[in-house]
């Protein structure tokens, strides 16, 4: 499996780093806590011994190790809902992982998207969200998908509607009805989403931009 370019991340963990987690402090185990690589929505909770954190930065899926089968166990192995390696990072103790990973179906055995209950993304992490649905949309028949329809008319059009609904969005916020604010800037929203996906791109860059320019 070819790896993602997060792993590039100066600080992510690599197989020649897995000597420098302190596996000894907790019996030979670390907790790893996993998270939506693209909406940051904790998923689960799990434990590796450096064996499962070698297996999932080899294989790109994330494997665990369960204490109640007394072995490896990768995420998805029987039901197929595995959890796709982005990256991890190590706290600064060096005894505690965090995975960011995209997971390819329900994370919890309860068939919902996190083991802690909430079943999408909370606060600007639904944005993360939102692009999947933008691009599942895209990709239905345009006779059933709006957003199908705007992407067949191609760049120029789906620009306009970005402008159309930054207007809107002024306009709403000029006059001060509240809820007419919020119908807009989410139409706003949806449509820069649209734009970016139709140009390859994605929030995360703008995001990118936005730290750079505050970096310092």
């Amino acid at each position: 499996m070819n790896m993602p370019e997060a792993h590039k991340l100066p600080n992510a963990l690599t197989i020649k780093d897995i000597d420098q987690i302190d596996f000894a402090k907790e019996g030979g185990l670390v907790p790893a806590v996993v998270q939506h690589a693209d909406t940051l929505q904790v998923l689960m909770l799990g434990y590796m011994n450096a064996e499962a954190l070698k297996a999932t930065l080899q294989g790109g899926l994330v494997t665990f190790w369960s204490r109640s089968k007394n072995r490896l166990w990768r995420k998805g192995e029987t039901s197929g809902d595995t959890l796709e390696l982005d990256h991890i990072l190590t706290d600064c103790d060096e005894d505690a992982l965090l995975v960011y990973a995209r997971p390819k179906g329900p994370t919890c055995h309860t068939k919902t998207t996190s083991c802690f209950g909430t079943e999408t993304a909370p606060g600007i992490g639904f944005m993360g969200h939102l692009a999947h649905v933008v691009k599942d949309r895209a990709k239905a028949p345009p006779a059933d998908s709006y957003t199908a329809r705007l992407m067949q008319k191609g760049i120029a059009k789906i620009a306009q509607k970005v402008g159309e609904e930054g207007l809107e969005t002024a306009l709403a916020g000029r006059a001060g009805d509240l809820d007419e604010l919020h119908n807009e800037a989410a139409d706003l929203l949806y449509h820069l989403e649209v734009l970016l996906m139709a140009r390859d791109t994605r929030l995360e860059n703008v995001l990118e931009t936005l730290r750079e320019r505050h970096r310092g």
